[in-house]
């Protein structure tokens, strides 16, 4: 047997696609609309303590308006973190969830950090608060996977120029020895504000449909790569135990292999 393996994404694929919004306005109805048309998933960052501000969805509308997709907090109130006493912070960003929560009915364990305001000691006070990522404002331009999911960098917003040549570069990316991932931020109101729908529906209906992408949400993301680190190999690597609940999926050049929850797996 060849030495080499690989973890894929699920489906022996190498390629994935997120999205992420906040804020929770109105103008996520239609951004909803659009991802469903052309298959994209992704995460909504919302303030359950501002929803019933008449710009925003409310709370009776969330479970049904975002099935499928990730709910994650976005903090009570949408304060700038960075200012606050961490006893704040935790008050923010815990009653977020809670109220997240018994809205969704679902458990709620991503976050991204309003104004982009973090610091070391706001990632270590998540981690304790049940949080498993949180994502910034600050764009790469790469597809590289998250190293601290604590402070996890997108590739870029919505309104960067290049959108279109990072969704080619997705499309056309062929290196199979890789693992990449597209990240794209922005808000739902934007597109309105600058009356460009057609910038988000252009990228969803060149981007979307395509057999060799993995659309995800963040959370979905995060777990996957949990459960793959988590993977045991023997020594000579051909033997492989999956102690997680997740499916993962490896391959050794010639085969691809799901390894599911428990099991143990010898590569032929």
């Amino acid at each position: 047997m060849e030495n080499r393996v690989y973890i894929c994404y699920p489906g022996g694929k190498t390629k994935a696609l997120t999205m992420s919004y906040d804020d929770g306005k109105l103008a996520d109805r239609r951004l909803l609309e659009i991802f469903r048309k052309y298959g994209i998933r992704g995460t909504f960052n919302l303030n359950s303590g501002l929803m019933e501000q008449e710009i925003r969805v409310r709370s009776e509308e969330i479970r049904d308006l975002y099935r499928g997709f990730e709910v994650a907090t976005h903090t009570l109130t949408h304060p700038t973190l960075a200012r606050c006493p961490l006893t704040k912070v935790a008050q923010e960003v815990l009653e977020d969830r809670r109220n997240l929560e018994r809205i969704t009915g679902d458990l709620v364990r991503g976050h991204a950090y309003p104004n982009g305001s973090y610091s070391k000691e706001i990632e270590a006070l998540l981690s304790s608060l049940g949080v498993a990522y949180a994502r910034t404002v600050h764009s790469t331009g790469g597809y590289d996977l998250p190293e601290n999911p604590l402070a996890w960098d997108p590739t870029c917003h919505h309104g960067d120029p290049r959108l279109m040549e990072h969704a080619k570069y997705l499309a056309e990316f062929q290196k199979k020895q890789y693992l990449i991932l597209l990240y794209v931020w922005g808000h739902s109101y934007e597109f309105d504000n600058a009356d460009n729908w057609n910038v988000i529906e252009e990228f969803c209906a060149y981007i979307g449909g395509r057999e060799d992408i993995w659309y995800a949400t963040n959370i979905e993301i995060i777990d996957y790569l949990d459960a793959a680190r988590r993977l045991q190999f023997s020594a000579s690597c051909d033997l492989v135990r999956n102690p997680s609940a997740i499916p993962v999926t490896i391959t050794t050049g010639e085969e691809i292999y799901t390894v599911g929850p428990g099991e143990t797996l010898r590569l032929a």
